[in-house]
């Protein structure tokens, strides 16, 4: 769950209207203690026992019968303390998905949502209820990416977890929290995302932010990550992913304008939130990667900086 932003006039920061230095300093520092607080909390979520530092594996399900386990001939293999032999997932056509004990049963220990586990079916992460597959400090999940089944295994054990050393930030700047310009699209455009798979996904975009920094205006283009979202989510990159960012990009969360989507209006930017991708920690996420036109050659030096220099 996402902090809320702190709602300041845009007159009060542009010091358009003049209001007593006290005020001023009292909106600033609430500002910047909201913001910190995010982001302690996202360092939290990080490190929370299926956060993104837990991840330890992916494979990608073919059709027919796919073996998981330690075992070399797995199709999903898992090194280390994982048995030879957990479960065998089939993907059947039209991406129906079910689950199969090994020749030699499956291992006691392991559940599926908290019950033994049993011949039947399963359900990805894009269900309405998700099959959740577990034996001892690992768990395992089936997603669903574009066309695409794989098994992302997690584990409360995972060196990337225990070995947390923190995030590094730009200190908070409030010349990077905007107020931009809310350009709607008529209709709406599906814009082509490419992922770090190498594959492409597609995501709406209800319309563009526009936004002045440096003298120079500037254009973003968010997506919605599902029909039902209640944010703009903008896949980008600037210029400081040459040196002190993650290379491939940032993602950065806002709330919807301030008249909608469908309407011209206006919203805050804070870049003060921009934060690396789960690829930027782990080899086995499925990121999406800036459309051309979030690739800006301007630097914002603002928000998360790369978590391995």
């Amino acid at each position: 769950m996402k902090i809320r932003f702190l709602v300041v006039t845009a007159a009060v920061l542009m010091g358009v209207v003049s209001q007593p230095t006290a005020a001023r300093s009292d909106d600033r520092a609430a500002w910047q203690q909201d913001l910190l607080a995010w982001r302690a909390k996202r360092a939290t979520g990080l490190q929370a026992p299926e956060g993104w530092l837990s991840l330890i594996a992916l494979g990608w399900l073919q059709e027919g019968d796919n073996s998981i386990g330690s075992a070399e001939d797995s199709r999903v293999q898992i090194a280390g303390k994982a048995p030879a032999h957990i479960a065998i997932v089939r993907l059947e056509k039209g991406g129906a998905l079910r689950l199969l004990p090994p020749p030699e049963g499956f291992p006691k220990d392991f559940l599926v949502d908290g019950q033994a586990a049993k011949d039947g079916p399963l359900f990805a992460d894009d269900a309405n209820k998700p099959s959740k597959l577990t034996i001892g400090t690992l768990t395992i999940i089936v997603i669903h990416r574009d066309d695409r089944y794989g098994l992302r295994v997690k584990d409360l054990e995972a060196p990337t977890r225990v070995g947390f050393h923190g995030l590094r930030w730009y200190d908070p700047n409030l010349t990077y929290r905007i107020r931009a310009r809310w350009i709607p699209n008529h209709p709406p455009r599906v814009l082509d995302i490419p992922t770090v798979l190498g594959t492409t996904t597609h995501m709406p975009a209800p319309g563009v932010a526009e936004f002045t920094l440096d003298g120079k205006v500037l254009q973003l283009e968010p997506v919605l990550e599902d029909p039902k979202s209640t944010e703009l989510f903008f896949i980008m990159r600037d210029a400081t992913s040459k040196t002190t960012t993650y290379g491939a990009g940032r993602f950065l969360y806002t709330e919807f304008p301030d008249h909608g989507l469908s309407q011209p209006g206006e919203l805050w930017v804070d870049f003060n939130r921009l934060v690396n991708p789960p690829c930027a920690f782990t080899a086995y996420a499925t990121c999406p990667l800036p459309p051309p036109q979030n690739r800006l050659s301007v630097e914002i030096p603002a928000g998360e900086k790369r978590y391995h220099d």
